[in-house]
């Protein structure tokens, strides 16, 4: 992964530590719906890879406890099917993987900080409802019958 929020240095995963499985996609498909394998399930486990290791420990920690509800037996998996093509799956799969380390190893937003509305925004909401009454006024019967 190239360098980003969260991650400065970038982060290299060896292929070693993906291991890739194939199985056939449902869906249409046309002639070779039942003959090839191109739907991918990409795992990847963040606990023993050693680039995850290599990170500083706050990052390392913040990825680890933000990728917890997506693990599967201590694994990530990941898995695209959305292509006929086995190839384009497997390019699918491993940005699905880059995205979910990238928004895991992000810090946390700046909190919010709150401000008052300007006199000048609040002038113009008031003029604005004074308009609004006025005009539903003239809406009213007279009562001059």
């Amino acid at each position: 992964m190239a360098p980003g929020p969260g991650l400065p240095t970038g982060l290299r995963i060896d292929a070693g530590e993906l291991t890739e499985r194939f199985s056939r996609s449902s869906g249409p498909g046309g002639q070779g719906v039942n003959t090839t394998d191109s739907r991918v399930e990409l795992e990847f486990d963040p606990a023993t890879s050693q680039a995850v290791a290599g990170l500083p420990g706050a990052v390392r920690d913040r990825l680890l406890e933000r990728l917890a509800p997506h693990l599967v037996g201590g694994r990530l998996l990941v898995v695209a099917s959305e292509h006929r093509a086995q190839r384009q799956n497997r390019i699918a799969a491993r940005k699905r993987l880059v995205a979910l380390l990238r928004a895991a190893a992000a810090p946390e937003p700046p909190p919010r900080r709150a401000t008052r509305p300007t006199l000048g925004s609040r002038r113009r909401r008031l003029e604005a409802k004074k308009r609004r009454g006025q005009l539903k006024a003239g809406r009213r019967a007279t009562g001059d019958a």
